[in-house]
């Protein structure tokens, strides 16, 4: 049995303008604040001696590794994102960060997602990718609109409810 796996497919570069400060204010920490300190911690680890047994040696390879890691992502990452300033000219219809309300139509249970880009998802406050099934099912709909999305439990109809934009 082969290790190939098929390549994941990228994820769209849009994001908006608070997620790009975000991003930039991450990067500026870990690069400028956090690397610096664990650099340090480093060499006063390796600076006692026998490496094979030192714990907090071990340790802080790893810790620096991870944040040269993160860093490298968010250095190649950053650049190539683009950032939606502004709604859209329709208002009505679901875009790019867009705060939609849906009615899931089996269950009568209703929804709050907001529109985001993949580099700022977070389930607690209902924040979905725009490359996630819900958001590509919900796209270019309207107020009372009806569709259906295939998701992992199977195909799910919604409407929706209302569409907003933040200004």
């Amino acid at each position: 049995m082969s290790r190939w796996r098929p390549p994941s497919p990228s994820s769209t570069a849009i994001i908006t303008r608070a997620g790009f400060e975000r991003l930039k204010a991450e990067l500026d920490h870990l690069w400028h604040t956090l690397r610096p300190e664990v650099v340090k911690a480093l060499a006063a680890a390796a600076a006692e001696g026998d490496r094979s047994e030192n714990a907090e040696y071990t340790y802080r390879k790893k810790q620096l590794g991870e944040i040269d890691r993160r860093v490298r992502y968010l250095s190649k990452r950053i650049p190539a994102l683009k950032v939606a300033e502004g709604a859209p000219s329709d208002r009505d219809a679901v875009f790019f960060g867009a705060r939609i309300e849906l009615e899931h139509l089996d269950s009568g249970e209703t929804l709050h997602y907001r529109i985001v880009g993949p580099d700022e998802t977070d389930a607690k406050l209902g924040w979905i990718s725009i490359d996630s099934p819900l958001a590509r099912a919900v796209l270019k709909k309207r107020v009372d609109d009806e569709f259906s999305a295939e998701l992992p439990g199977g195909p799910t109809a919604f409407a929706v409810l209302a569409v907003r934009y933040d200004d």
